[in-house]
Protein backbone atom coordinates (compact mmCIF):
# COMPACT_ATOMS: atom_id res chain seq x y z
CA UNK A 1 0.00 0.00 0.00
CA UNK A 2 1.56 3.32 -0.98
CA UNK A 3 1.96 5.98 1.67
CA UNK A 4 -0.23 9.07 1.37
CA UNK A 5 0.60 12.74 1.74
CA UNK A 6 -0.11 13.81 5.33
CA UNK A 7 -0.30 17.42 6.46
CA UNK A 8 0.25 18.75 9.96
CA UNK A 9 0.62 22.29 11.25
CA UNK A 10 4.27 22.77 10.22
CA UNK A 11 5.29 19.54 8.51
CA UNK A 12 4.15 17.59 5.51
CA UNK A 13 4.87 13.90 5.17
CA UNK A 14 4.91 12.67 1.59
CA UNK A 15 6.06 9.55 -0.23
CA UNK A 16 9.76 9.38 -0.92
CA UNK A 17 10.79 9.70 -4.58
CA UNK A 18 14.02 8.71 -6.29
CA UNK A 19 14.89 12.42 -6.55
CA UNK A 20 14.87 12.60 -2.74
CA UNK A 21 17.24 9.71 -2.09
CA UNK A 22 20.59 11.45 -2.66
CA UNK A 23 19.55 14.46 -0.58
CA UNK A 24 18.49 12.11 2.23
CA UNK A 25 21.81 10.26 2.01
CA UNK A 26 23.51 13.64 2.54
CA UNK A 27 21.29 14.39 5.56
CA UNK A 28 22.07 11.11 7.32
CA UNK A 29 25.79 11.56 6.58
CA UNK A 30 25.92 15.10 8.03
CA UNK A 31 27.02 16.03 11.56
CA UNK A 32 24.13 16.01 14.01
CA UNK A 33 22.61 12.96 12.35
CA UNK A 34 25.49 10.67 11.35
CA UNK A 35 26.62 10.02 14.91
CA UNK A 36 23.17 8.59 15.72
CA UNK A 37 22.47 6.89 12.40
CA UNK A 38 24.91 4.04 12.93
CA UNK A 39 27.90 2.76 11.02
CA UNK A 40 27.96 3.97 7.41
CA UNK A 41 26.66 1.51 4.85
CA UNK A 42 27.97 1.18 1.33
CA UNK A 43 26.15 3.84 -0.78
CA UNK A 44 23.63 1.55 -2.49
CA UNK A 45 22.75 -0.18 0.79
CA UNK A 46 22.22 3.24 2.41
CA UNK A 47 19.89 4.21 -0.45
CA UNK A 48 17.94 0.96 -0.14
CA UNK A 49 17.62 1.45 3.61
CA UNK A 50 16.15 4.91 3.08
CA UNK A 51 13.73 3.59 0.45
CA UNK A 52 12.60 1.10 3.14
CA UNK A 53 10.55 -0.91 0.64
CA UNK A 54 8.23 2.08 0.21
CA UNK A 55 7.44 2.38 3.92
CA UNK A 56 8.99 5.83 4.25
CA UNK A 57 8.03 9.46 4.17
CA UNK A 58 9.99 12.56 3.33
CA UNK A 59 9.54 15.19 6.03
CA UNK A 60 9.04 18.61 4.46
CA UNK A 61 8.98 21.99 6.19
CA UNK A 62 7.80 24.94 4.10
CA UNK A 63 8.27 22.83 0.97
CA UNK A 64 11.90 22.06 1.87
CA UNK A 65 13.15 18.51 2.39
CA UNK A 66 13.92 18.40 6.11
CA UNK A 67 14.29 14.70 6.81
CA UNK A 68 13.07 11.13 6.61
CA UNK A 69 10.56 9.07 8.57
CA UNK A 70 10.45 5.32 8.04
CA UNK A 71 8.23 2.66 9.53
CA UNK A 72 7.90 -1.10 9.59
CA UNK A 73 4.68 -2.94 10.22
CA UNK A 74 4.18 -6.27 11.93
CA UNK A 75 1.17 -7.73 10.09
CA UNK A 76 0.64 -10.81 12.30
CA UNK A 77 -2.79 -10.11 13.87
CA UNK A 78 -1.76 -11.30 17.34
CA UNK A 79 1.33 -9.06 17.37
CA UNK A 80 0.27 -6.20 15.13
CA UNK A 81 2.29 -3.04 15.73
CA UNK A 82 4.54 -0.57 13.91
CA UNK A 83 8.08 0.58 14.56
CA UNK A 84 9.30 4.00 13.54
CA UNK A 85 12.56 5.77 12.82
CA UNK A 86 13.23 9.40 11.98
CA UNK A 87 16.13 11.58 10.93
CA UNK A 88 15.97 15.36 10.60
CA UNK A 89 18.64 17.60 9.15
CA UNK A 90 20.45 19.54 11.88
CA UNK A 91 18.83 22.80 10.78
CA UNK A 92 15.41 21.32 11.59
CA UNK A 93 16.25 19.80 14.98
CA UNK A 94 15.19 21.26 18.31
CA UNK A 95 12.01 23.01 17.10
CA UNK A 96 9.48 20.26 17.79
CA UNK A 97 9.27 19.20 14.13
CA UNK A 98 10.30 15.60 14.88
CA UNK A 99 7.54 15.06 17.44
CA UNK A 100 5.03 16.68 15.07
CA UNK A 101 6.10 14.38 12.23
CA UNK A 102 5.91 11.32 14.50
CA UNK A 103 2.44 12.27 15.80
CA UNK A 104 1.23 12.67 12.22
CA UNK A 105 2.60 9.29 11.12
CA UNK A 106 1.32 7.52 14.24
CA UNK A 107 -2.17 8.98 13.81
CA UNK A 108 -2.22 7.64 10.24
CA UNK A 109 -0.78 4.24 11.21
CA UNK A 110 -3.38 3.89 13.99
CA UNK A 111 -6.38 5.26 12.12
CA UNK A 112 -5.79 3.89 8.63
CA UNK A 113 -3.53 0.89 9.16
CA UNK A 114 -5.06 -0.38 12.43
CA UNK A 115 -1.99 -0.36 14.67
CA UNK A 116 -2.44 0.02 18.40
CA UNK A 117 1.20 -0.04 19.57
CA UNK A 118 4.33 1.68 18.31
CA UNK A 119 8.02 1.29 19.07
CA UNK A 120 11.12 3.40 18.53
CA UNK A 121 14.67 2.64 19.63
CA UNK A 122 17.07 5.60 19.89
CA UNK A 123 20.67 5.23 20.94
CA UNK A 124 20.76 5.24 24.73
CA UNK A 125 23.14 8.23 24.64
CA UNK A 126 20.88 10.27 22.32
CA UNK A 127 19.21 12.32 25.04
CA UNK A 128 17.70 14.83 22.59
CA UNK A 129 15.87 12.09 20.70
CA UNK A 130 14.67 10.44 23.90
CA UNK A 131 13.23 13.77 25.12
CA UNK A 132 11.54 14.33 21.76
CA UNK A 133 10.00 10.86 21.72
CA UNK A 134 8.83 11.26 25.32
CA UNK A 135 6.94 14.41 24.27
CA UNK A 136 4.96 12.26 21.83
CA UNK A 137 4.09 9.81 24.62
CA UNK A 138 6.73 7.09 24.14
CA UNK A 139 7.82 5.41 27.36
CA UNK A 140 11.04 3.52 28.09
CA UNK A 141 10.64 -0.25 28.01
CA UNK A 142 14.22 -1.35 28.50
CA UNK A 143 17.76 -1.19 27.30
CA UNK A 144 18.79 -3.27 24.33
CA UNK A 145 22.43 -3.99 25.02
CA UNK A 146 24.92 -3.66 22.17
CA UNK A 147 22.03 -3.24 19.76
CA UNK A 148 23.75 -1.27 17.01
CA UNK A 149 27.20 -0.55 15.71
CA UNK A 150 28.10 3.13 15.92
CA UNK A 151 30.17 5.25 13.57
CA UNK A 152 33.13 4.51 15.86
CA UNK A 153 32.81 0.79 15.00
CA UNK A 154 31.83 -0.18 18.54
CA UNK A 155 28.53 -1.72 19.63
CA UNK A 156 26.23 0.68 21.51
CA UNK A 157 23.11 0.25 23.61
CA UNK A 158 19.68 1.42 22.46
CA UNK A 159 16.63 2.34 24.49
CA UNK A 160 13.49 0.51 23.45
CA UNK A 161 10.48 2.80 23.85
CA UNK A 162 6.84 2.11 23.12
CA UNK A 163 3.57 3.94 22.86
CA UNK A 164 -0.03 2.78 22.81
CA UNK A 165 -2.28 4.64 20.40
CA UNK A 166 -4.38 6.10 23.22
CA UNK A 167 -1.23 7.54 24.85
CA UNK A 168 -0.36 9.72 21.86
CA UNK A 169 0.21 13.33 22.98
Amino acid sequence: MPVPVLHAERVTLRPLTEDDVERLVAIVAAPGVREWWGAPDPPEREREGLRNDGAAFVVEVDGELAGWLGFNEEPEPDYRHASLDIALASAHQGDGLGPEALRTAISWLAGERGHHRFTIDPALENERAIRAYSKVGFRPVGIMRRAERGVDGRWHDSLLMDLLAEELR
